[in-house]
């Protein structure tokens, strides 16, 4: 992952909520270029794009203070374009697993980034998605 910086709060394995909490959401879109001068535009964030092997994603930075981190996901035209709330878990696969025993799906399976991060995407009954994810030394 790309170096965050002072103002990035990204939460760390040692921060994990008690509880689950939203601590990241994602911008989903087949046009980042269009979607970043939007969020740019209307909020003044700023975009990093963390390079090869993350096709395309791009972290968000929303200046001192943010109360949550973000990114942009160019979907390639493979999903929807939507804003994604993601949820940090203790365990992803152990909560994937439950959202399906809930009578959710599992729309992403558990996977991990290069320095092993690891999410899944899950939709609610009635298919509302939302992501779920952990940082490098958890589930």
């Amino acid at each position: 992952m790309a170096t965050m910086t002072s103002t990035d709060t990204a939460p760390t394995p040692d921060t994990i909520p008690a509880f689950p909490q939203v601590t990241w959401f994602e911008v989903h879109t087949a046009d980042p270029s269009r979607a970043t001068a939007f969020y740019g535009g209307l909020f003044g964030w700023t975009f990093e794009p963390l390079g090869e092997g993350y096709h395309g994603y791009q972290l968000i930075s929303q200046g001192e203070g943010a109360a949550i981190g973000g990114g942009v996901a160019d979907t390639g035209g493979q999903g929807p374009a939507t804003v994604i709330p993601c949820v940090q878990v203790p365990d992803v696969a152990a909560t994937a697993a439950r959202a399906v025993e809930l009578g959710g799906t599992v729309v992403v399976e558990p996977d991990k980034t290069p320095p092993g991060l690891t999410f899944a995407y899950v939709a609610d009954r009635d298919g509302s998605i939302f992501g779920v994810w952990c940082p490098p030394t958890g589930g």
